[in-house]
C-alpha cells in the first residue's frame, strides 16, 4: 500500500496528544474518533464517508499507517455511547469521562482559533461526526 497517495487522518494538534492517539491507533486500541461537524464546515472539507482509506500522521508529518472507514455518523453530542467513548482508547471508562476530555480539546484556544470562534462552546446539541475505523495496514 502506498501511503503518499492517500489523504491525511490527522489526530488533535501535532504534540502530546497526537503520538498518544497514533500510539492507540497502531496498537488497536483506538478504533474510533469523534470531530466537530462545525471543524468540517469552517474548513469548508467534506464529511469522511464508509469506505474512505486515510494515512494517518504522527507529530513529525510521517505516515505511519492507514486507517479504513467503517462508519461514519452525525449525532448530537449527548447522544455519543458508552461504547463509541470507550473505543477511542484514550483510557475513558464513562461517557461523562469521555465528554469532559473533548470538551476541554474543543474549548481550546487551538480549536477555537482554527474554529474561527474565541467563544466557541459546546453543549448537548453540538453536532458531532463520530468515525469508526480500522488499521489496515502499518509502517
Amino acid at each position: 500500500m502506498e501511503l503518499d497517495d492517500l489523504p491525511l487522518a490527522e489526530f488533535a494538534f501535532p504534540g502530546p496528544l497526537r503520538d498518544t492517539l497514533v500510539d492507540a491507533i497502531l496498537s488497536g486500541a483506538k478504533t474510533s474518533t469523534t470531530g466537530l461537524l462545525a471543524g468540517y464546515e469552517c474548513a469548508n472539507e467534506p464529511l469522511p464517508e464508509v469506505g474512505q482509506v486515510s494515512a494517518v500522521v504522527d507529530s513529525a508529518g510521517r505516515r505511519v499507517a492507514a486507517i479504513e472507514l467503517t462508519d461514519v455518523r452525525v449525532i448530537r453530542l449527548a447522544d455519543v455511547d458508552l461504547r463509541h467513548a470507550l473505543d477511542e482508547g484514550e483510557g475513558d471508562e464513562s461517557v461523562a469521562q469521555w465528554r469532559a476530555g473533548h470538551e476541554a480539546f474543543w474549548h481550546s484556544p487551538e480549536v477555537r482559533a482554527e474554529l474561527g470562534d474565541p467563544d466557541f462552546t459546546v453543549d448537548d446539541d453540538t453536532l458531532v461526526v463520530t468515525e469508526r475505523f480500522r488499521l489496515v495496514h502499518v509502517v
